[in-house]
């Protein structure tokens, strides 16, 4: 039946530049890699980049080089070889997946990008644990492997509401970095600097909403799979000008997609929401699995990970403080539920897709209930399908298929 249906991908023309943006910054790296004229730091996705830039560190992301690998399907012949060094199976992919490609020599930033051999070694590394405790764990391997300082935040977890006993704690654990970063850069903290930083990560931030917002128009102008892939200046890039200036060359692509009525799925009937990681080695196959069945996955909880509205630069180390630790991932099931049935108020909801992903718990929130209590207050109906971010060992695609179709089907009964 839905096999007729012919999928039209439509082109996000900011595409081009994004690419030209994100190879300009790996570049970057590589060349600090080779001449060692500028420090590099590691950061976790959701940790103190601010600083590390106000500080003068060029900022690496081993969890966007785990991305890279699962959506190059690389990820799931590289495991085992971080499993042979004592890491479990069970434990993030992400983390397995990079450990393995460094001891294998490999990376998909050589195919991508002419002339980068490897990722540039670090000059120090830097955790928050708002996200979960493999971050620590990863970047403590490469912390013993290169020999070189790791710097880090322990964040409240299961938090309800975010109080100012919360935040004095990772403001003060902030700034308790600032000396031995000042060591290892040779630069002095700059105070100025880390405002004009974290200004550009809030103007970013801001402009990033607006971006994922665009989808709550009816039809959508893209999909959560699009904002998987042009959420990378976000992450890599925020407290720059160029992720700022790439989100203002997107947003208006996507806002005269909203004013002609441009829609990323065609005849779009079904409007779903996405909580949990991506199934990176999937993006493609499930956008169109999806789209061939006439329905929009218009948001997620992942893409939204990456706003940080409490961002002040007139307070910057409590500011943030509050941003990493008001965090979707470090809150209560109480806190995220009230989060989620917002989003599916504002995005216009028809069902929820939950992604069980075997090795990230921490981004599994189907685990303790959370879809029949919000199926019970909403009414929206919700699928949980099993998964993984980076091992595709863990994935059925027969069985993805034959749930989601049977939901889909359940959504038209309904409709």
């Amino acid at each position: 039946m839905v096999e007729d249906n012919k999928i039209i991908r439509k082109r996000i023309l900011a595409t081009r530049e994004m690419n030209r943006i994100m190879a300009e910054y790996f570049y970057e790296l590589d060349e600090a890699q080779k001449t060692g004229k500028q420090k590099v730091a590691w950061c976790t996705s959701v940790g103190p980049a601010e600083i590390l830039r106000a500080m003068g560190f060029l900022v690496y992301f081993p969890e966007n080089h785990g991305a890279m690998l699962g959506a190059t399907r690389m990820a799931t012949d590289l495991i085992p070889y971080a499993n042979a060094l004592g890491y479990s199976p069970e434990i993030c992919s992400y983390l397995t997946s990079d450990v393995g490609a460094y001891v294998k020599g490999v990376t998909p930033l050589a195919i991508a990008y002419k002339g980068i051999e490897a990722v540039p070694r670090p000059d120090v590394l830097a955790y928050n644990t708002n996200q979960c405790r493999d971050v620590k764990d990863w970047l403590a391997w490469y912390s013993r492997e290169f020999n070189v300082p790791i710097l880090g935040i322990t964040t409240h977890r299961g938090v309800t509401d975010v109080s100012k006993a919360h935040i004095d704690s990772v403001a003060c654990q902030m700034e308790a970095m600032i000396e031995p970063l000042e060591n290892i850069s040779g630069t002095s903290f700059d105070i100025d600097e880390l405002r004009r930083v974290l200004s550009l990560s809030r103007q970013c931030s801001d402009l990033w909403k607006k971006v994922l917002d665009t989808a709550s128009a009816v039809p959508a102008p893209w999909t959560f799979f699009d904002g998987t892939i042009h959420m990378g200046p976000a992450v890599v890039l925020r407290g720059t000008q160029m992720a700022v200036d790439y989100y203002k060359l997107l947003l208006t692509e996507l806002n005269e997609r909203v004013e002609n009525s441009e829609a990323a799925v065609e005849g779009e009937k079904f409007r779903l929401y996405w909580e949990g990681m991506p199934i990176w080695g999937r993006l493609r196959g499930n956008s169109e699995l999806f789209s061939v069945n006439s329905a929009c996955v218009v948001a997620s909880t992942y893409c939204n990970s990456w706003i940080f509205s409490a961002f002040d630069p007139s307070n910057p180390f409590e500011s943030m403080a509050r941003a990493y630790t008001e965090l979707f991932i470090v809150r209560s099931d109480k806190a995220k539920e009230e989060y989620i049935k917002k989003m599916l108020d504002f995005f216009k909801i028809d069902g929820i897709i939950f992604h069980d992903a075997k090795t990230c718990p921490n981004n599994s929130n189907n685990r303790y209930g959370m879809p029949r209590r919000l199926e019970e207050e909403t009414a929206v109906p919700s699928l949980v399908i099993n998964g993984d971010l980076n091992d595709m060992r863990c994935v059925s695609d027969e069985q993805l298929k034959t749930n989601i179709e049977a939901f889909i089907e359940q959504l038209e009964e309904k409709k």
